[in-house]
């Protein structure tokens, strides 16, 4: 549970930070008169949905509501599955989460992304594309142990 809040309370800030690149991104493709672009939540959202309900889509508008709550969702399993392997083994809390922020980030940015067709490989981006997402996934990592220690000491 302790984790799992913490993941939900950091994936949270991560959202955010990707709704505001969104933004910024779709701001930048509208006054280059580009379609938007739908990421890889939106993407995951869709195929849930598809999946779920045996054949139903997402409009546009309704995965840019479903993104986040993928992410979410993802997040505070995330900070779940951290919260029980750091109970039970040592290695998981090494630097304080971050460990586990970057295995989150290579696992999931850039192996699960691409596999499942919900963006591209790392070898079809510059490296300086992933240097915001992999120091979002450091963070993500670092808060998300720092709340598992803080509700561990309260209990």
């Amino acid at each position: 549970f302790m984790s799992t809040l913490g993941g939900k309370i950091t994936g949270s800030l991560m959202t955010e930070r990707q709704k505001a690149e969104q933004q910024e991104q779709q701001e930048q493709a509208r006054v280059r008169q580009e379609p938007e672009e739908e990421d890889a939540t939106m993407k995951a959202a869709e195929g849930i949905v598809h999946t779920v309900s045996g054949g139903q889509h997402l409009s546009h508008e309704e995965k840019k509501k479903a993104g986040p709550l993928v992410h979410y969702a993802f997040g505070a399993l995330a900070g779940g599955l951290y919260g029980g392997l750091a109970e039970c083994t040592d290695w998981t809390s090494l630097g304080f989460g971050t460990v586990f922020g970057t295995l989150l980030f290579a696992g999931v940015d850039l192996i699960g992304v691409p596999v499942f067709g919900f963006g591209p490989s790392p070898t079809e981006q510059p490296v300086a594309a992933q240097a915001t997402p992999f120091a979002a996934h450091l963070v993500y990592g670092a808060t998300t142990d720092l709340v598992r220690r803080a509700i561990r000491a309260a209990a």
